[in-house]
């Protein structure tokens, strides 16, 4: 990607600006989860090591043991992280209980200007209180839940007259969720090439977040909120249970019923991933970041695969947030040295580095260059998810808001067990005991 001449020229002058000050740590550690972006951020961060003369090691958890093994490690006040890229919803509790440094002041004092990155990964990821101008991350990675679609299945001739006779409409990007399910039922069970596939690998998982982070984009697009804006904690009932809301947990329970390939009770990130690079399904829901995998991908890759954004439902267009900042451990030993970092991470050319090797910056100046859409097949899909973004709760209490969502979806959608509305009418109840308990009603 080509970043400007005074994007250069600011880049440049921040470089040398960090050349002189220097770091005086000999060592740091940067925790995150294992997975492909860090790599990346490990051959990144050689630019930070080769100017600072600071050693950075890494200390990288697979996603199904990330959130315990990090949480435990803020929780208990380790040493091991100076920095840590920690997910989106950790921002309330790491805040008020003085685990990250609030950094409002050396962004000011460096001239880090959070208007220099997308609004929503800055409340996503750095703000708490949300809506308010207080800092405790840098946004560092942008992700949100999309969709892939088996491009050279849908240009079949063949398939493409049987879709439209049957639909009435041409096969291709769904315009909403009800023709998003229309096309997952009509390659259900289908033979493709000698082989029966599936229609859609969705978000079921039951022990982390796998479920809440997929029915959310059904949810929020039937009129699911949170709560009363101007009462979030003590008004629930209605606006998490409402007909809405009750209408969009009873499509995502029709989709898993209809669409979804046998077996696939408990998937998550890497299932769905598998799953369609192996040819089973014709629809994948997956976060961004697996995205350039799918495109280099040997069997799917390049033009056998298409992009898009969650499509809009009858109440509205949003797609659930992921992606995470990156904050400074308050416990830290090395803080000079981790304050450092987050203003070499946060120069523009650094930014543009980071996304040609498998990062994706939130900053401005990168997704909004000219360039930027047609860099890559993805990235189109990618800036229109991005606009249209809302997070689960970020609240001190988010693990116990969580898990009470995981169990009344899962119990609903995969184990069938009782309706949506009783389902939500419970998630109600669980919610409200959580933020009695805090205090917030």
């Amino acid at each position: 990607m080509k970043t400007s001449n005074l994007m250069m020229a600011t880049a440049m002058a921040t470089i040398s600006a960090f050349a002189a000050t220097g770091a005086s740590a000999e060592s740091m550690t940067l925790c995150w989860a294992a997975w492909d972006p860090a790599n990346a951020l490990v051959e990144l961060s050689k630019d930070y090591e080769e100017k600072s003369g600071v050693n950075m090691e890494f200390e990288f958890v697979p996603w199904p043991n990330f959130a315990d093994r990090m949480l435990n490690e803020l929780n208990s006040g380790g040493k091991l992280c100076d920095l840590m890229i920690g997910d989106s919803q950790w921002i309330g509790g790491a805040a008020e209980n003085g685990q990250y440094l609030k950094l409002n002041d050396f962004f000011d004092a460096n001239g880090i200007s959070m208007d220099d990155f997308l609004p929503a990964t800055v409340t996503g990821y750095a703000e708490w209180p949300k809506g308010t101008p207080n800092y405790w991350a840098l946004p560092a990675y942008a992700d949100v839940v999309g969709w892939t679609y088996r491009k050279d299945w849908f240009s079949r001739p063949e398939l493409q007259k049987e879709f439209k006779d049957k639909y009435g409409y041409d096969l291709g990007v769904p315009a909403d969720l009800s023709q998003l399910k229309d096309i997952a039922e009509f390659f259900q069970g289908r033979d493709i090439d000698g082989k029966t596939v599936y229609g859609a690998a969705i978000y079921t998982e039951r022990g982390s977040e796998g479920i809440t982070m997929g029915v959310t984009n059904a949810l929020y697009n039937y009129g699911f909120e949170y709560g009363n804006p101007e009462n979030p904690y003590a008004e629930l009932d209605g606006y998490v249970n409402s007909d809405g809301a009750v209408a969009g947990l009873e499509y995502y329970k029709s989709l898993y019923d209809c669409c979804t390939p046998p077996g696939s009770s408990d998937w998550y990130m890497s299932e769905d991933i598998d799953a369609y690079k192996s040819g089973q399904v014709a629809l994948q829901m997956n976060f961004a970041f697996i995205w350039p995998g799918v495109n280099a991908d040997p069997n799917v890759g390049g033009d056998r695969t298409g992009y898009f954004a969650n499509p809009p439902g009858p109440a509205g267009h949003y797609a659930q947030l992921g992606g995470q900042g990156i904050s400074v451990v308050a416990n830290t030993e090395h803080k000079d040295a981790a304050l450092e970092y987050i203003k070499w991470f946060a120069q523009p050319e650094i930014q543009a580095r980071w996304t040609e090797m498998g990062g994706a910056s939130a900053m401005r100046a990168v997704v909004e260059d000219p360039a930027f859409p047609d860099a890559q097949p993805y990235n189109k899909a990618f800036l229109e998810s991005m606009a249209i973004v809302k997070d689960f709760w970020a609240e001190p209490s988010y693990a116990s808001l969580l898990l009470a969502m995981q169990d009344r979806v899962h119990k609903y959608v995969v184990a069938g067990q009782g309706t949506a509305k009783e389902a939500l009418d419970g998630l109600v109840k669980d919610w409200t005991e959580v933020f009695e308990d805090e205090g917030k009603i």
